[in-house]
């Protein structure tokens, strides 16, 4: 269900499984809960994930702290990195993704055309089989199914997000690769590598990998 990756003063820092609820539903407890109960800690919840997607998870230990966080993301001061794969040819291979987000039908979201309180998307791409993509995706905002909109909206659905037109799959294929930010002082930095998932454990993407081992590093389009 999770991994362990930070276990500091003031936070915590996980790498959730895919196909793991973030709160607890149909009986079963979510990560959240399951961490609260396996550590004997209460936690506060900073940003969440989707169901599907697996990787890194920030919990906060005090009100104090998730105070400071949702600050933190409220003023764009948490880098987050997501990686995806992709069938198809995008409408364009890299640049940013922007439109306001509307609810559509199903528990669906929609990217519009206006841009009052839009969702902002800078993304890379990068071919590492015969029809497939690797994308490395940086949001600058945090709306629901954001980056999974975004790239249906480019045409190019993430493999096995069958609710956005993906094709299916042995897992929905977005993965939270990377976080950054300072606290008190300090610069953490956090990458992880996915690790389940046929198309995500492939020598290609691994080597792509490589080249994005420090994606806070990669020159991102400035923002506007």
């Amino acid at each position: 269900m999770y991994q362990i990756i930070a276990d500091e003063t003031d936070f915590l820092v996980i790498n959730k499984s895919a196909k793991v609820h973030f709160h607890s539903q149909d009986g079963t407890a979510g990560v959240m809960a399951q961490l609260e109960l396996d550590l004997g800690i209460k936690l506060y919840s900073v940003h969440r994930l989707d169901t599907m997607t697996s990787g890194l998870l920030l919990f906060a230990k005090s009100s104090e702290a998730a105070a400071s966080f949702t600050a933190k993301f409220a003023a764009h001061q948490v880098q987050k990195y997501y990686l995806a794969l992709a069938k198809g040819k995008p409408k364009k291979k890299q640049g940013s993704i922007i439109g306001d987000m509307a609810k559509s039908r199903r528990s669906m979201y929609k990217l519009l055309r206006s841009t009052e309180n839009p969702a902002i998307t800078q993304f890379f791409s990068q071919s590492v089989a015969d029809g497939l993509r690797l994308y490395l995706l940086k949001p600058l905002s945090g709306k629901t199914h954001q980056l999974r909109v975004a790239l249906a909206s480019i045409g190019v659905p993430i493999l096995g997000d069958t609710l956005y037109g993906g094709e299916e799959a042995d897992r929905g294929y977005l993965h939270a690769y990377g976080l950054q930010f300072e606290l008190d002082g300090h610069l953490f930095e956090f990458c992880c590598m996915p690790s389940s998932g046929a198309f995500f454990v492939d020598e290609a993407v691994k080597n792509q990998l490589q080249t994005w081992s420090k994606p806070e590093k990669l020159e991102w389009p400035k923002r506007k």
